[in-house]
């Protein structure tokens, strides 16, 4: 046998070998998994946040960004051959058991008339949706959309923890029996830190006593009295100023004041050459140093920031429409046609059985496996480990044949070597 045929035949027992390794572990995965699924349950939910981090103001008696403004999302499926999304037949409701009021916890309920124009009952939000409560059916999914929910737990309300825990169920409609469960994380945080710059004697000098009335003290500098027809004044003699009363906001369904830059626009363009385009540098607004709030596979394991999906300060600028325009999974640079979208935004888009994709992958910034121990609750109760739900019998009654979620087959046999990774994290 010449030295050709002797590496040929090496390298087919090592290829042989490390498929054999690769399916092992692909196994041994499905395997623990199947026997988590609670109970042999009929039904599972799967449930998330629709953004990887919502964010508040701490003090609302100056100046608002954003309200106490929560949203939790879940889907229910009746396990079996195939499965079925469900939602006839069932409530879904939600509570934080170490969250249960948020009055004391914030001053929002004492300026929300000023801010909003409504006069909310204690620990209710702008939708009409409190701590705990039934979620919404909308379409194949349950919503509830705008829970009030700070960052401080019942037992511990004076030290912020951004990685609140909810309890999602699912009970028979009529009866009441519990069918199923989910604990999910809703991330919450002030962490703004624009006391890192806008501290007494900070930016231009300015020292008014507090960081909102030294921020509205620039403003008003700044624009020199040219303020929008109907809201003529300094923002110091009318407070407290919510933002997007002039500067529109998607986030908010603001409008804003037309020939007017919107919040995100106006908030980047300021900052473009005050802070530096890295990932330190959005932590000097986004939360932050301590939250820090990306903290999925995409950070942990591949080494990514924010600047790698979103651009610099100035590209974020150029965003046209804000919250509703974003990075793609399916662009050219990062999966392709691989991870395809079906909508603009990742948080709204399905694939595999009419599953959002944040069902299976959770929600942005928070992409599993991640930082937090809180993300993966509801992955271990599912299928055992931490990672993207893969495990077919969570949901499938008996291992599936046919081609499965981005071209895998039971039990995740890639059709791609760019599945490796993911099958022997």
């Amino acid at each position: 046998m010449n030295k050709v045929s002797k590496s040929f035949i090496i390298l087919l027992l090592g290829g042989f070998i490390i498929t054999a390794v690769v399916l092992s572990l692909a196994y041994k995965k499905q395997q623990a998994g199947g026997n988590v699924r609670a109970a042999e349950s009929e039904y599972v939910v799967l449930s998330w946040n629709d953004l990887g981090m919502h964010c508040y103001n701490r003090d609302f008696k100056d100046l608002a960004v954003l309200p106490p403004y929560n949203n939790l999302w879940a889907q229910v499926i009746k396990v079996g051959d195939p499965p079925q999304v469900i939602t006839e037949g069932i409530e879904v409701s939600y509570s934080f058991p170490d969250n249960t009021y948020s009055v004391g916890k914030s001053n929002f309920w004492q300026y929300d008339q000023q801010l909003f124009g409504k006069d909310l009952p204690p620990n209710i939000g702008l939708t009409g949706k409190g701590l705990a409560g039934n979620m919404d059916q909308i379409n194949d999914y349950f919503e509830a959309e705008g829970i009030p929910l700070t960052e401080f737990s019942d037992s511990d309300p004076t030290k912020p923890y951004p990685y609140q825990l909810a309890e999602v169920v699912v009970t028979e409609k009529g009866t009441g029996k519990e069918l199923t469960r989910a604990t999910v994380v809703a991330p919450v945080s002030t962490e703004m830190n624009c006391d890192d710059c806008h501290y007494d004697g900070g930016v231009e000098g300015i020292a008014t006593g507090g960081i909102e009335t030294n921020i509205l003290t620039l403003h008003d500098e700044e624009v020199e009295g040219e303020y929008p027809p109907g809201h003529a004044g300094p923002l110091m003699d009318r407070r407290p100023i919510l933002c997007a009363e002039c500067h529109a906001s998607n986030a908010l369904g603001a409008p804003g004041v037309p020939g007017v830059p919107n919040l995100s626009k106006a908030i980047h363009d300021a900052h473009e050459e005050e802070v530096p385009s890295t990932l330190d540098g959005c932590y000097k607004c986004h939360p932050g140093p301590q939250t820090q709030c990306l903290r999925d596979v995409m950070s942990t394991k591949h080494n990514m920031d924010c600047i790698d999906c979103h651009g610099n300060l100035e590209n974020i600028a150029k965003n046209s429409d804000p919250w509703l325009k974003e990075p793609r999974c399916d662009n050219e640079a990062c999966h392709g046609s691989a991870y395809q979208q079906d909508q603009a935004l990742y948080r709204q888009s399905k694939e595999h059985g009419g599953i959002y994709c944040a069902g299976c992958h959770d929600s942005p910034h928070a992409i599993a496996p991640g930082r937090e121990p809180n993300d993966g609750i509801k992955f271990i109760d599912l299928q055992g480990f931490y990672d993207t739900l893969q495990t077919c019998t969570v949901c499938h009654a008996t291992t599936p044949t046919g081609q499965g979620p981005h071209g895998t087959f039971a039990p995740l046999i890639p059709t791609d070597f760019q599945y490796l990774p993911f099958l022997v994290q």
